[in-house]
């Protein structure tokens, strides 16, 4: 049996100004992975690209690895890095002679001239070669376009958020495309969707409703019921049409029950659309309330959800920073600021070294109505990092990664990283190679939304959510939707949906 795999993966926030060139697909930011480097890449790891070379290892298939194209969430991509990621899938698949196709995709890669990068890519395969068993596994957040479920034989989307369980959605994906080849069943595939946008900071799996529509869908595949059941919350920070919440089941040759699964996530979700939304406190009222919690010890967690670079925010404004400081928390660590001018000047200062750097607010960000502001900071240079280590922990175990060079500046008050590559800080080693232990701190403020309960999250005493700002804004107002299909909740509160 031979297999061809590739990765094509981006979340496309379109209000994000961080442009998303060829280079932020490179893992190590200079090189594209493809072939047997890919493979020794993501060999034994928990990925999507791991989970797909173990299932084809298993069953003795050669593998032919044509791109792994991977990057952080920002605006849309470029159209010659999307083409050149079309062209190397498209051209190994020419070659024939596969007996099936794995793919490992995101489902919200908006692209600078149209919207739906995904389906764009399976249509061209299918133009291609009409017949060979293609599967798909998508992210959670999807922004689900007809193109991206017809051209393909199975879809398969992640169970969890945090998406602890990619390397699993792979191989169920292709174990049912195995079966597929083998003739062993027939798949027969319904999806839809609802006219709602879920807000992220009520995604999570660990709460209802998504917990429980998940559980459904994992249900139904482990009775056999489904060859493969998703529901797909969205992804709200794209202002394309099919933005939004949706459910694709795959049967064995019964489109009937696939169609009736489909209507019933459907239902579920927009009974349960109140509980999607998310409620926004006071910045200066949740610091506050940190600062309190933080009396009793360590373990008290701020979010600065509002520019979290896994949803393409800038991860460089500095007001949660600012009322941090304001407000003189002690003993904080705060992951992060992108800021790579900063960097370079903490480490010409040399470590030990007293500096003062006005950091943040660089990249403009005409999407929202107000922007953020640079801060300047006095302090010490405590650590300079190249930023490799390769993960234990938070979301892909076993993946070599790459922050970039890594700066500490500690105030005294603050410990502050600061980045010259854009990295939500999920995992704890992440600090630790810092020389930052997490467990130890007061305060543990990062940029993030739902992913950090990966694994920092086992350190969380008390959970603060501060609105600060950014282009992950999660004041839908802040933003002007001008291509989402119109009405959608709760842009418009008081629309009904027929089901």
């Amino acid at each position: 049996m031979r297999l061809l795999l590739a990765t094509m993966s981006h979340e496309t926030n379109t209000f994000s100004p961080v442009p998303t060139r060829l280079a932020r697909f490179c893992r190590d930011g200079t090189t594209l992975l493809k072939g047997e480097a890919a493979a020794a890449f993501y060999r034994d790891t928990r990925t999507c690209m791991g989970g797909y070379l173990e299932i084809a290892r298993d069953a003795g298939a050669e593998v032919v690895v044509a791109v792994t194209a991977s990057a952080p969430p920002s605006g849309r991509v470029d159209g010659e890095a999307y083409e050149l990621f079309c062209a190397l899938i498209t051209e190994a698949l020419a070659e024939g002679g596969f007996d099936g196709i794995m793919l490992d995709l995101h489902g919200a890669m908006a692209v600078e001239d149209f919207d739906d990068g995904e389906g764009e890519l399976l249509r061209r395969i299918r133009a291609i070669d009409r017949t060979t068993p293609l599967c798909v596994a998508y992210d959670m957040h999807a922004n689900v376009f007809d193109a991206m479920i017809r051209n393909a034989d199975v879809v398969a989307g992640y169970h969890t958020y945090p998406h602890i369980d990619m390397k699993e959605t792979a191989m169920r994906a292709g174990a049912a495309l195995l079966r597929v080849i083998a003739g062993k069943v027939k798949p027969a595939s319904a999806w839809g969707g609802v006219p709602m946008l879920p807000h992220v900071m009520a995604q999570g799996t660990h709460m209802f409703p998504n917990r429980e529509l998940q559980a459904m869908c994992a249900g139904w595949e482990e009775s056999g019921r489904a060859l493969a059941a998703s529901l797909f919350v969205g992804f709200p920070h794209a202002d394309v049409p099919m933005a939004g919440l949706s459910a694709v089941v795959v049967t064995d040759n019964n489109p009937g029950d696939a169609q009736a699964m489909v209507d019933e996530l459907l239902a579920f979700a927009w009974q349960a659309r109140e509980a999607f939304t998310f409620k926004i406190e006071p910045l200066e009222e949740s610091v506050a309330r940190a600062q309190r919690a933080g009396e009793e010890g360590p373990g008290v967690v701020l979010l600065d959800h509002f520019d979290n670079c896994a949803s393409g925010g800038t991860m460089d404004t500095t007001d949660v920073l600012r009322e941090i400081i304001r407000q003189e928390l002690d003993d904080v660590v705060f992951f992060g600021i992108y800021d790579p001018q900063a960097v370079v000047q903490a480490a010409a200062a040399g470590i030990g070294q007293d500096v003062e750097l006005e950091i943040g607010a660089k990249l403009e960000m005409p999407a929202l109505q107000s922007g953020s502001r640079p801060l300047r900071v006095a302090g010490k240079v405590r650590t300079l990092s190249a930023g490799y280590y390769r993960a234990t922990g938070g979301l892909t175990p076993g993946l070599q990664v790459y922050m970039g060079t890594t700066a500490v500046l500690d105030t005294g008050r603050v410990q502050i990283v600061l980045l010259s590559r854009h990295i939500e800080p999920t995992a704890q080693e992440m600090m630790r190679i810092l020389g930052i232990d997490p467990a130890t701190k007061r305060f543990i403020a990062i940029k993030s939304r739902v992913h950090w309960r990966a694994d920092v999250g086992k350190l969380a005493r008390v959970i603060v959510e501060c609105a600060g700002v950014g282009v992950c804004t999660s004041d839908y107002g802040q933003l002007t939707f001008r291509n989402v299909r119109r009405p959608i909740y709760p842009l418009d509160p008081g629309m009904r949906w027929p089901g």
